[in-house]
């Protein structure tokens, strides 16, 4: 982290015992109370698992925990997964005190393997500083500082150059070279360094690509039409990792209709870490056979990028006042506070025998009427996006953000939109 520039404190260095207050008040004080302070909080596992997971706090978004997993995962160790974990005593507070006793920070919690497995404990014992160098990378990739730099999309400033002048030359904005080089102004003097993000330019049969913030090879290979397999062959990658500046070959495929909210073709589904046939099929309605016959598959494996044709989208279903829509993160609990109810009384009225939810479950609410009908015109399904909502209305992406009020594309189910404009 030091070497990257980033400012870091390690609670203990020496084989010592903090109780929990000591290790958070550590926490807490390096840094200050805020939510731009990141918490890696390291662990080793036991229990009679296999393999890597991350848990994250309830205050959170999963963005940090899934990096550090797919990270994790380049360097060959089994992953599981990565989620939340709530007191059994108060579901709205987070079950470890790592999580619920360190403000607004962002702690992760991050269990490299099981120690009782034999496999685990060799792989650990072989490969610890590969694991922890994978969790510098996802974090170096999440706050947006150059992991390393490509020197052939390096520009050196000259006399009489601007950002402005510098970002019209190479056809990007003058914010992306900011963020790309972490610039907190306009300012910049001769011979300081500037990497070029998201350049591209054609030579011959392929388009160069030059790499910037947020980028992946299953999202660049998405954007282009090709894939990750062809990306990496065409390079000469060994790995997935990526470096903000750093230059691809992209082959010049004919361009097809892109949902620009999934960067996936339109009815597509990009494979992601942990996916399988079965989870991929079930989570869109479709039968596995169905699925390997569409896509051509010969057999059950995936890599992490594919893209596989889904079938043609049934009309969203149209909810009915009292039924309820289940999220991430929801519980029988949350709901029931949510809605001034019970949750006896959503259990007995949806036939629940136990507390479990599944998301995109939809669910009966005693007393629950949609008292929003005039003002909200669509509520959000599994599997929507703006583009696919905006395409069904006949109106634009970018006017249903501007009626909503939305920053960004990414939607819940269960969210309410206007569709009016």
């Amino acid at each position: 982290m030091k070497e990257l520039g980033v400012p870091v404190f390690i609670t203990r260095d020496n084989d010592i015992t903090l109780s929990p207050a000591d290790r958070v008040n550590s926490i807490v004080n390096a840094f200050g109370d805020s939510d731009d302070v990141i918490v890696l909080s390291n662990h080793l596992n036991a229990g009679g698992g296999t393999g890597a997971e991350v848990i994250y706090a309830l205050r959170n978004g999963d963005t940090l925990s899934k990096l550090i997993l797919g990270e994790i995962a380049k360097e060959g160790q089994t992953i599981r997964k990565w989620y939340q974990r709530r007191l059994p005593s108060n579901p709205s507070k987070d079950y470890y005190f790592i999580h619920r006793e360190t403000g607004k920070t962002e702690p992760v919690l991050i269990e490299y393997g099981f120690v009782d497995n034999v496999k685990d404990a060799n792989f650990i014992k072989n490969n610890w500083q590969n694991l922890a160098e994978a969790v510098v990378r996802a974090v170096s990739t999440y706050i947006g500082i150059p992991y390393g730099e490509d020197e052939s999309s390096i520009y050196i400033v000259q006399r009489g150059d601007s950002l402005y002048s510098i970002a019209k030359k190479y056809s990007v904005s003058v914010d992306a070279i900011k963020s790309a080089n972490n610039l907190q102004n306009n300012l910049i003097s001769i011979g300081q360094k500037l990497v070029i993000p998201g350049f591209t330019e054609s030579t011959g049969s392929n388009i160069t690509y030059v790499v910037q913030k947020g980028d992946s090879l299953y999202s660049i290979a998405s954007k282009y039409n090709t894939t990750v397999e062809n990306i990496k062959r065409l390079n000469n990658l060994n790995s997935n990792l990526l470096n903000i500046g750093q230059m691809l070959k992209i082959p010049s495929n004919e361009v097809i209709e892109v949902n620009p909210d999934v960067g996936a073709p339109i009815n597509s589904y990009v494979v992601q870490y942990g996916d399988t046939l079965y989870s991929i099929a079930s989570n869109n309605n479709i039968d596995v056979e169905e699925l390997i016959k569409l896509n051509g598959l010969t057999d059950y494996e995936l890599f992490v990028g594919q893209i596989l044709k889904l079938p043609n989208l049934i009309e969203d279903e149209i909810l009915a006042e009292n039924e309820y829509v289940v999220q991430k993160g929801d519980s029988l609990y949350s709901i029931a506070r949510k809605y001034n109810t019970t949750v006896n009384d959503i259990k007995d009225l949806n036939n629940l025998t136990s507390n479990l939810l599944n998301v995109g479950q939809i669910l009966k609410i005693p007393g629950l009427k949609d008292e929003s009908k005039n003002e909200y015109d669509y509520i959000v399904q599994k599997g929507d996006t703006l583009y696919s909502i905006a395409r069904k209305y006949n109106i634009t992406v970018d006017e249903l953000k501007k009626v909503n009020n939305l920053n960004s594309n990414i939607l819940s189910i269960g969210q309410k939109l206007k569709i009016s404009v």
